[in-house]
């Protein structure tokens, strides 16, 4: 074999060895963007501008907006969920999950899991927003960071880069609270769009279903 033919059959071989690799790394894991478009996404009719795509991310800077998880339709109950999240310094957005499209406003329904390190709101990254509220920061402005939610049965954990920061086991007979419901049920996910001071980028979105 020529020594160019050598070449590339080495090549081939590492990348298909790697693409094997990444698969065992998380099986089970459905990828939620492309990192090109907004294709399975649904912006907000509120300032639906706030949102970018930039370097495979997508993007929240500007007014109050949120980005809603379409997909093929079918609701998420029991899942694990894994987004990479960077944010810039005094900002703040948040990962909703059991929630459903809503044209305005902050969503009522399902749960927010912050996104916080340095904004003036004491209540930091991975805190389950009204419900589990942590006053530090398990992550760091200007650096990419994992944000994992899962959801079984009655239980949410939330970790960042691997470290659970909470775990939430909801009560028997929880009613759903008014105006937001934070209540389990089933339902979408969505990305927020804070203020205009605030710049969050979200990449790497995927998913696992534990029906």
């Amino acid at each position: 074999m020529k020594r160019g033919c050598l070449t590339s059959a080495v090549l081939a071989g590492v990348v298909m060895a790697n693409v094997v690799l990444a698969a065992e790394v998380e099986p089970g894991f459905v990828s939620l963007m492309d990192g090109k478009t907004f294709n399975g996404w649904r912006k907000s009719v509120e300032n639906p501008d706030s949102w970018t795509i930039e370097d495979g991310a997508f993007v929240a800077r500007g007014p109050r907006s949120h980005l809603f998880y379409e997909g093929d339709g079918r609701p998420f109950k029991n899942f694990h969920l894994k987004v990479e999240v960077m944010t810039e310094p005094g900002s703040n957005g948040g990962i909703y999950f059991h929630t459903r499209y809503q044209e305005r406003d902050w969503p009522r329904g399902g749960f927010e899991s912050q996104v916080n390190c340095t904004h003036s709101d004491w209540i930091k990254t991975g805190s389950l927003y009204g419900i589990v509220n942590i006053g530090h920061a398990f992550s760091q402005d200007r650096k990419w960071w994992t944000q994992e939610i899962i959801v079984e049965g009655r239980t949410i954990t939330v970790k960042v880069d691997g470290v659970t920061v909470l775990q939430y086991v909801e009560p028997e007979g929880a009613q759903p609270g008014r105006p937001f419901e934070r209540k389990l049920g089933e339902g979408t996910f969505a990305l927020q769009a804070h203020d205009p001071n605030s710049v969050v980028r979200y990449r790497n979105i995927r998913v696992k279903r534990l029906d």
